[in-house]
């Protein structure tokens, strides 16, 4: 025991001093910001200050779609109408959308009243926000003429078309406490970040580390007092502990921002993050539990390498959890009971980075959460004594790669 603490120290402060760890604690929860806050502001203003025309067979139509773009301030439309638009109109409009000097046409022909012919044209046909926006646009104005037709006044009608703000509730251990879409989606996508980066980085610092002591020989001179087993287990407490470390001081760090005006001012001024202490401590149990597991298994390949190109080959390998993970978090924000959330949940290759957000999305049954740390236990324990063979024989093989049926042989005999 005592050459493993020592082992898992100097693992420690070897990696908490190195260049890398600060820059990875300060650049990785930058780039998330800057793509967080980037992604925000493209769709935020991608459907603003577009210039429309609109040519219609209807006036009095076109007139009231072009009234309820144009009360969309935030959206800051600029909006053109013919009506009635002959053919003629309609060309040269057409040609004004070709060579971008409106951003769109949008075309309707109420020759039939009961089914009207709309069509919007435009050089990109992958503003979807912009087109939807459009649509209601002209639902609206075509129900305010029928409610106009039918004897309603303009005031009635305003009454009827009032905005409704809907306040979002959540039921928490028995009690009602407020939620905000936007601020869950940006906590999950926050804990899935948290969970995700540090597993993977530091999964891989463990491969690069076991092949530059290997390279050096430091291996040789450890085993003289420590077993194979020992010297794994050090290094993986030693880097799991740097990750929790990083972990702890993002969090911090996020828990400072939640308050700031500037981070309410970006999620639309709805920020009302909520973050219960079973979501904190289960955060730090499957990290826990993630990184020996995905660590095991980089530790494992690590020690079958001769140098670092050699492990380039399996850096494939992370893109495969990467993407599993961002998948399956999708669908927890969308149908967080759903039997694949709930498979993903209990996989163990994908459990650590879906059962926290998931946690941050709905209240999770408890054989569900027994049930997935007990598998994904089992998962380590099973990738622990795989590795651990690995790693006993060829962490003194040198000269070249090994090959497939040696890994093999190894895992057979070791």
């Amino acid at each position: 025991m005592r050459n493993i603490l020592l082992i898992a120290k100097r693992e420690y402060l070897e990696q908490i001093r190195g260049r890398s760890f600060r820059f990875s604690t300060v650049l990785v929860p930058l780039l998330i910001v800057f793509l967080m806050g980037g992604n925000f502001l493209v769709v935020r203003h991608a459907s603003s200050g577009k210039h429309i025309a609109i040519a219609a067979t209807d006036p009095k139509l076109a007139v009231a779609i072009q009234s309820d773009l144009l009360a969309d301030t935030k959206a800051g439309f600029i909006v053109d109408v013919a009506a009635p638009a002959s053919q003629q109109q309609r060309d040269a409009l057409r040609e004004q959308v070709r060579t971008k000097s409106i951003d769109g046409l949008l075309s309707i022909d109420s020759t039939n009243p009961d089914s009207p012919q709309i069509t919007y044209t435009a050089v990109s046909s992958g503003d979807l926000e912009l087109v939807a926006r459009l649509k209601n646009a002209v639902r609206t104005a075509r129900a305010r003429q029928q409610l106009q037709a039918s004897g309603m006044s303009s005031a009635e009608i305003d009454r009827l078309f009032k905005e409704v703000t809907i306040d979002t509730l959540r039921i928490d251990k028995g009690k009602i406490v407020k939620s905000s879409g936007m601020a869950t989606l940006a906590k999950v996508n926050v804990m899935l970040i948290l969970i995700l980066m540090p597993i993977l980085l530091h999964g891989m610092d463990m491969a690069r580390s076991i092949i530059e002591e290997k390279s050096s020989r430091i291996f040789e001179v450890m085993l003289a007092t420590s077993r194979p087993e020992e010297i794994l287990t050090g290094k993986l407490l030693g880097t799991g502990a740097v990750g929790l470390t990083q972990i702890a001081i993002w969090a911090a760090a996020l828990a400072f921002a939640s308050g700031s005006a500037a981070l309410a001012s970006m999620l639309g001024g709805n920020l009302n993050l909520h973050v219960s202490t079973t979501e904190i401590v289960f955060l730090a149990i499957y990290f826990v539990l993630g990184f020996l597991f995905y660590s095991a298994i980089f530790s494992g390949l690590g020690a079958t390498c001769e140098t670092a190109q050699d492990l380039q080959m399996y850096a494939s390998l992370i893109v495969v959890p990467v993407w599993l993970a961002m998948f399956a978090v999708i669908n927890v924000i969308k149908h967080p009971g759903s039997p694949w959330t709930i498979a993903a949940s209990l996989f163990p290759i994908t459990s650590p980075f879906v059962m926290v957000p998931r946690l941050g999305v709905e209240i999770v049954p408890r054989w569900q959460l027994a049930a997935s740390l007990a598998i994904l236990i089992l998962s380590i324990w099973i990738a622990l004594q795989l590795s651990s063979r690995l790693y006993r024989v060829g962490i003194l093989m040198y000269g070249k790669r090994a090959t497939l049926p040696e890994i093999l042989r190894w895992l057979r005999y070791s």
